[in-house]
């Protein structure tokens, strides 16, 4: 059974900074993309970024690029989205996502594995 648990959630300022963590436990071997999304109320879910399975390649939402870094470290399980420059625009809760990986550079992956949140409040 997969299951991801994602932390580092916490209120700051705008231009703070925080890092989220995602371990996930579950998943046969490291042959899943990874990416994080985001939702705060009344707006639907939103990309914010992705990864692929051994790392190498990243893709952002335009509104966190230069702001946001995701990077994974398959020996631990962990996923990590480094988060910058922080705006109010960008509170939401934040979810650790996983998919299958069926080929290519995770670009337009589909995700089948979901955490639970963890939530981002940045005050102005």
């Amino acid at each position: 059974q997969v299951q991801l648990v994602e932390s580092g959630g916490d209120s700051v300022q705008a231009g703070g900074s925080l890092r989220l963590s995602c371990v996930a436990s579950g998943l046969r071997d490291s042959l899943y993309c990874m990416g994080w999304f985001r939702q705060s109320p009344g707006k639907e879910r939103e990309g914010v970024a992705r990864i692929s399975t051994g790392g190498m390649f990243q893709y952002y939402a335009d509104s966190v690029k230069g702001r946001f870094a995701i990077s994974r470290d398959n020996n631990k399980n962990t996923l990590y989205l480094e988060m910058n420059s922080l705006k109010p625009e960008d509170a939401a809760m934040y979810y650790c996502a996983a998919g299958v990986w069926s080929g290519g550079s995770c670009s337009s992956a589909d995700f089948g594995y979901w955490g639970q949140g963890t939530e981002v409040t940045v005050s102005s």
